[in-house]
């Protein structure tokens, strides 16, 4: 791996009204001529990604969204296409003509509002009209910050630049840990990692290799073996690893050549607490006790890859769960950033491990299904559930496991 992966970036969305200048704002951003710039209004049809290093935040990933003023059947496939980017966004920059900011902007202000997400206000075209006084003001007094640019000359970027740095959210100035809290300072953690069809030739998985890093990061050291060395490799140490970690695939073997007082748990569930909401995930995969035959799955994958042979999501996981349930599920499945807006058919959504996303998207499809009154989980824990091994598998998150032991009673006495 030479880059950072696009999950791990900070998402920066430009959002606007057609040929308000985003794309040449973008240009001038990255010094790069990444997106196409016209004077025809909707010449981006589709988000444009620029991944990119901006000192000193990081590596971050400025998002180009088609206009959403944009008209006629066509114009509504690219405006459906921004709305998916509200999802993903980190820090959303609102590109308004300087001497224009009606219900059109205040309706993308709002909603960024509305989720949480960090707004700078862009008014380009400075060298046509000025932004309006009371504008100013009234992003001044909310403490947003506003810039006024003119693209295509680079008057103000350095301005935006420096807004952009300000309205960073913590969480990337101060990025969470993979599993640094659960294996202390030169301690050992072991990583299985099974080398089947769809691992990369000649590479690991993403989830692995950034465990890995991680681990190195927090000056602990690890030992990788495939599932079938497990067993031997613990037997040759002198003292026991401070954790187990494996493919959720190979759960069953890794339990039981585990012992018991070793802590153990799979990549997917690390990154259940890594990307999203591990309680709120715990309380999705419990509702696996509601399924009944016949019930709608919905199935979310984060990448795109051709499913080979025995795909988890496409195979392994409704086996698991069809024999939990004791019948036949009806599964969908949607990959990238497709997910459908309407939930109400679904009894359970399960996401991937989502090594692919950011943290953003995925909290935001956690809270669609919130919303929704569906329960969500993910493939580590839906496993775990499936195969009887939940409660180990969340052993080393002692909150986690509390929410378990507060509903496993009222699983049991009302037979949800």
């Amino acid at each position: 791996m030479k880059s950072t992966p696009k999950g791990m970036r900070l998402h920066i969305g430009l959002f606007g009204r057609r040929n308000v200048g985003k794309s040449s704002l973008l240009n001038a951003l990255t010094r790069q001529n990444v997106s196409i710039v016209s004077n025809v209004a909707g010449t981006t049809t589709d988000a444009v990604e620029k991944p990119m290093e901006m000192l000193p935040i990081g590596p971050v990933l400025f998002i180009d969204t088609a206009g959403i003023d944009d008209v006629g059947a066509l114009g509504e496939m690219r405006v459906q296409k921004t709305r998916q980017v509200f999802d993903r966004t980190d820090i959303g920059l609102i590109v308004a003509e300087a001497g224009l900011w009606a219900d059109f902007e205040e309706a993308i202000f709002s909603e960024l509002q509305q989720r949480h997400i960090p707004v700078v206000v862009v008014f380009n075209k400075c060298d046509i009209a000025q932004p309006a006084a009371e504008h100013l003001a009234r992003f001044s007094e909310d403490g947003v910050p506003c810039v006024a640019t003119t693209a295509e000359t680079g008057e103000g970027v350095l301005d935006l630049r420096e807004a952009l740095i300000r309205t960073v959210p913590d969480e990337f100035i101060n990025p969470p840990t993979i599993l640094g809290d659960l294996v202390p300072s030169g301690e050992l953690a072991v990583l299985v990692v099974p080398i089947d069809m769809e691992a990369p030739k000649g590479r690991l998985i993403l989830p692995q290799v950034q465990s890995i890093r991680d681990i190195l990061d927090n000056d602990a050291y690890c030992m990788v073996v495939k599932e079938r060395e497990l067993r031997d490799a613990l037997d040759r140490l002198k003292r026991p690893p401070a954790l187990v970690v494996t493919d959720s695939q190979a759960f069953l073997k890794v339990a039981a050549d585990t012992p018991e007082d070793v802590p153990m748990t799979s990549f997917s569930i690390l990154f259940a607490r890594f990307k999203g909401d591990l309680g709120e995930y715990v309380r999705g995969t419990m509702a696996i006790e509601n399924l009944m035959p016949g019930d709608r799955v919905l199935i979310a994958e984060s990448c795109s890859h051709h499913p080979i042979g025995e795909d988890i999501g496409r195979v392994k996981i409704p086996r698991w769960l069809q024999q939990y349930v004791g019948g036949k599920l009806e599964f969908v499945h949607t990959q990238g950033h497709d997910f459908p807006e309407d939930l109400a058919t679904y009894k359970l959504v399960i996401n991937c491990g989502s090594c692919m996303w950011n943290r953003r998207e995925v909290l935001s499809r956690i809270m669609h299904c919130q919303q929704a009154g569906v329960p969500c989980s993910n493939y580590g824990l839906t496993i775990a559930y499936s195969l009887g091994i939940f409660e180990r598998a969340l052993r080393p998150f002692p909150s986690a496991e509390e929410i378990y032991r507060e509903m496993a009673p009222e699983i049991s006495s009302t037979g949800l």
